[in-house]
């Protein structure tokens, strides 16, 4: 897959709320994701890893009030969207997220992806 139908595919199965299943079809076995310096699991890395951490984040929504991810922007094997939750989480409560994604493609799969976010 080229980068753009990477990104295409990506931002369609997030917005049908289909989260492990982009990390499942989309990324690469050694996947590196990056959270904000400080953030608990600031760096993950493996296929495995980064899918438990996305089950762990599922796992802890409460309540999904609404979301947009924007359209894709493509530049080489890079793209990046802008993601807004409003979501309630079982150990915070409620939040609005606002966070821009870059993610970096090779070979027809995600090798890197890299949040940033204030909440």
């Amino acid at each position: 897959m080229t980068t753009r139908e990477v990104a295409d595919k990506l931002i369609t199965l997030c917005r049908e709320g289909k989260h492990l299943e982009a990390v499942e079809e989309l990324y690469a076995d050694d996947i590196v994701s990056k959270e904000m310096p400080g953030y608990p699991g600031e760096i993950t890395t493996g296929i495995k890893a980064v899918h438990k951490k996305s089950e762990d984040w599922l796992a802890n929504v409460q309540e999904f009030h609404g979301s947009d991810i924007s359209d894709p922007v493509v530049a080489g094997n890079h793209f990046t969207t802008k993601m807004s939750f409003d979501v309630t989480f079982k150990d915070r409560g409620r939040l609005q997220m606002d966070e821009l994604c870059i993610y970096e493609v090779n070979n027809g799969k995600v090798v890197n992806e890299q949040f940033f976010y204030t909440m």
